[in-house]
């Protein structure tokens, strides 16, 4: 409680920031999201390093750092992401590596300042260890479409649809089942002035998990995550910190967090 009020707070005093500064000069930060994707593919010579941390309720959290670049020009992105875990009282509190996932991004559309969409095809890697749930003990295969819109002159949306299949994933005790997941969530970012975005994602699951061999039972979640976006640019070098509070509605009701992001955007040479 003690973090999450922490969290509180710290929002509460960049909201303010916010405010003050509404009246300044402004410019889109295209890296305005936490749970969601936005459909814009990384520029010709430019990487992108994201870390996240994700503390909820329970002493559960999760860490991320992800890697995205050009292949070798917008049109083609490959990133990678790797995640670490500590999972809750009912999953045994176990901590570790979690399954990695290699990304490759297709900018189908984009038209700059409008539109931009931009599907990914992701190979799930079976690096977590599943005897202790960390884990899903097969390759699984996911599917995920990225649309961004520009609304007006000071407002951004993103809208996610995306699905995960794993053949023969595994539960702690060994038992397989093919498994089915879907993802879905929409954003709305303001673009309050030239470095700072005021933002509140929607993000929702219909997941699969093994019960027993051949069996499988569903777990769904939604979660409303209101945050902000804070853009430092340096000379080649942009750095983007963020924090947000993950709050859970519906199938998620009594769930909530604090969420930290912090990306580093940069040339190549």
């Amino acid at each position: 409680m003690f973090k999450f009020r922490m969290a509180t707070v710290i929002l509460a005093v960049m909201a303010s920031v916010a405010v003050a500064m509404a009246d300044g000069p402004y410019r889109e930060i295209q890296d305005n999201s936490f749970l969601l994707e936005e459909a814009y593919n990384q520029e010709d010579g430019v990487i992108q390093h994201i870390q996240t941390f994700q503390y909820m309720k329970g002493d559960t959290w999760a860490y991320s750092f992800t890697q995205e670049w050009p292949v070798p020009t917008q049109a083609h992105q490959f990133s990678y992401t790797i995640p670490l875990e500590k999972l809750g009282r009912d999953e045994g509190r176990h901590s570790g590596l979690g399954d990695i996932a290699l990304n490759y991004r297709y900018q189908l559309l984009f038209k700059e300042g409008v539109m931009a969409c931009s599907p990914r095809f992701s190979l799930i890697l079976p690096t977590g260890d599943d005897k202790k749930g960390l884990g899903n003990g097969a390759v699984g295969f996911q599917a995920n479409l990225p649309l961004s819109l520009r609304l007006n002159e000071r407002f951004v949306t993103h809208w996610n649809l995306g699905m995960t299949f794993t053949p023969n994933a595994k539960e702690p005790g060994g038992e397989k089942a093919d498994t089915f997941s879907t993802n879905y969530g929409m954003s709305l970012v303001y673009l309050v002035n030239r470095n700072l975005n005021a933002l509140v994602e929607f993000v929702g699951t219909a997941e699969q998990a093994v019960v027993s061999d051949g069996v499988t039972g569903n777990n769904n979640s939604f979660i409303i995550n209101p945050g902000l976006r804070f853009a430092i640019d340096l000379k080649d070098l942009q750095i983007v910190p963020g924090i947000s509070m993950p709050i859970g509605v519906g199938p998620s009701k009594g769930e909530y967090g604090v969420m930290a992001y912090l990306s580093f955007e940069h040339k190549l040479f």
